[in-house]
């Protein structure tokens, strides 16, 4: 063989090798792109599956937020009403009528009324004089203070032994206390 053939045969001998290298390399180098890929695509899928979750669980706390802040304004007006409701009947009691005037004050007398208690009106009470004049006022030596009371209308009886509030602003309070849930529902019907 002559030193050309020799030459050229190194060279394609050469070319071959370098044509296989180069095409191991560009397996090598797809296998990682495709690798990195894969990589790349599962974690924009984790991604995307997070950023949603982490949406929802914003949108739910916003929602219940919403809901919440929503259920705290009803609440809110409804106390109102029911807060109109009681005022509207402590203007009423206010507004008796004489006779209903002597006759709830003599049922709170007779029920709540110790001997020797001392009847403390309220400013606006009309009808003071003619409690006095009631059989049971008499019957328990009752004594009429000359002081008003700041109350919400009637009277408060102060004893030896305790006071008993009996003003109509009190007497609503109680009855509020163990009817409001009863009102509530009959108002607010649905």
């Amino acid at each position: 063989m002559s030193k050309e053939s020799i030459v050229e045969r190194i060279i394609s001998d050469a070319e071959k090798e370098a044509e296989e290298l180069i095409a191991e390399a560009e397996r090598q180098a797809q296998s990682v792109v495709d690798g990195a890929r894969v990589k790349a695509d599962r974690k924009l899928l984790g991604v995307k599956a997070e950023v949603a979750q982490k949406t929802k669980a914003i949108s739910d706390g916003k929602s219940a937020t919403a809901r919440l802040d929503g259920a705290k304004a009803e609440l809110a007006e409804k106390r109102r009403v029911i807060d109109a409701v009681y005022a509207e009947a402590l203007k009423g009691l206010i507004a008796l009528d004489k006779k209903s005037a002597l006759y709830l004050a003599e049922r709170l007398l007779s029920e709540y009324a110790e001997t020797g208690d001392e009847v403390v009106f309220a400013p606006d009470y009309k009808y003071g004089a003619d409690v006095a004049k009631l059989d049971v006022f008499k019957e328990k030596k009752l004594k009429v203070s000359h002081k008003a009371i700041n109350i919400d209308g009637g009277f408060v009886l102060k004893g030896k032994n305790s006071d008993k509030d009996v003003s109509y602003g009190a007497l609503l309070a109680v009855d509020r206390e163990e009817h409001q849930a009863e009102l509530a529902s009959r108002i607010f019907k649905g």
